[in-house]
């Protein structure tokens, strides 16, 4: 890891006798902490930091390289009281050289093996992390927003009656999603240290636990940034995760619940591959609009994804209430038939079977400033996925 390493006899503490790889200066490391950060003003320390990442790409051929802990290598000050830290050559708290290695850190990459791509975890303010180092970013391609599961998450823990009090934990991710190239992340972070697994942070009984946890997985693969699930999610591990046993597998095996989770999240994943609506503009503003994100008292948030094209237009509806919603209207702005491409109601996804018997025609009726309507069956705790065709055939 190119933030830090152990101060052990094991590690590169002293390597030769001398501070080889660490600063000299005290100051330069975590206090209080058994951490110790690398001299980034050292050319040899970076260029053993960049060779060992291109070592893995080459070698063992990795897709990807992420970089935990960014903050820590971005600032002087992280973590540290005044008087213990040094500033640098302009009387600041930013760590430069870490910032000129993280440049090249990125560029190389990307130059020697174009296809692969980076991503950190940074919880600063920092701007243009994952924008190119000619334009003043750091270069990385994609950047964890960790915010946005941890407030989804939240919501979908609460009781339904009290959710639409919160209803911004799931309307405000929107406004910064196109700040960065994101990554929405449902890591090991959210699954251990106590916080217990996805599944058993859902409220209710078994049933409402997997629908609530169906609607969080739907909610994730659509909305806008590249999407992140830690292992075990996608079959809804129930234990936390621990790091010194292997996974439920067997959860897995049979026909029941779990199974079923697995189904929906391989559909999610074939949705996500096959509609471009989901995935061309995942990073753009221009791929992304509200239809309706003001009705918390019914707990429906509904919006629009689109592709470069401008054609196939996929309309998302969550439903975050326990009950059915007959003849919901959505606005919507053309006319044709829309497909009902997933339902995480479904009967083979665990779910009750309610639904639009696989799609609606639009009426010309107005609503939500759109010339265009169609009404829906809402199910309870539910996501429903449909995209527009040109031609009315149903």
């Amino acid at each position: 890891m190119p933030t830090q390493f152990t101060d052990d006899q094991h590690s590169l503490r002293e390597f030769d006798g001398t501070h080889l790889y660490e600063p000299a200066d005290s100051r330069q490391h975590l206090p209080g902490s058994t951490l110790f950060t690398y001299d980034y003003s050292r050319r040899e320390v970076a260029n053993y930091l960049i060779s060992n990442a291109l070592y893995w790409l080459d070698k063992f051929h990795v897709d990807a390289l992420h970089i935990d802990g960014v903050s820590r290598m971005l600032y002087l000050d992280y973590g540290r009281a005044r008087g213990e830290w040094q500033p640098n050559r302009f009387g600041g708290h930013e760590y430069l050289e870490a910032v000129d290695f993280l440049r090249r850190f990125n560029a190389e990459v990307y130059a020697r093996f174009p296809g692969t791509f980076t991503m950190c975890e940074e919880n600063s303010l920092w701007p243009r992390v994952s924008h190119p180092g000619f334009l003043g970013g750091l270069g990385f391609g994609f950047k964890w927003q960790t915010g946005w599961s941890r407030d989804v998450l939240r919501h979908l823990a609460r009781n339904p009656v009290h959710r639409k009090y919160y209803f911004d934990e799931l309307t405000q991710g929107p406004a910064t999603a196109f700040n960065e190239n994101y990554i929405l992340t449902a890591s090991h972070e959210n699954v251990a240290a106590g916080q217990g697994s996805l599944l058993r942070r859902m409220p209710g009984d078994t049933w409402q636990k997997f629908a609530n946890l169906r609607t969080f997985y739907a909610f994730l693969y659509t909305h806008p940034g590249k999407k992140l699930l830690f292992m075990g999610d996608e079959f809804a591990q129930e234990r936390e995760w621990n790091p010194e046993i292997s996974l439920d597998w067997h959860l897995a095996g049979g026909d029941g619940p779990h199974q079923a989770m697995q189904r929906l999240v391989r559909d999610l994943n074939a949705l996500y591959r096959s509609t471009p609506a989901l995935y061309q503009r995942d990073c753009e503003a221009d791929g992304f609009s509200w239809i309706d994100c003001s009705d918390a008292d019914q707990g429906v948030l509904a919006f629009m994804r689109s592709g470069t094209e401008g054609e196939g237009n996929v309309v998302v509806v969550c439903h975050f209430t326990p009950v059915v919603r007959k003849g919901y209207r959505i606005g919507v702005p053309e006319p044709g038939n829309y497909v009902e491409r997933l339902n995480t109601d479904a009967e083979s996804y665990g779910g009750s079977n309610s639904g639009n018997a696989g799609g609606v025609v639009a009426d010309a009726e107005p609503a939500h400033g759109r010339p265009y309507s169609i009404s829906l069956e809402l199910p309870p705790f539910a996501v429903v996925i449909l995209e527009h065709q040109a031609e009315a055939s149903v």
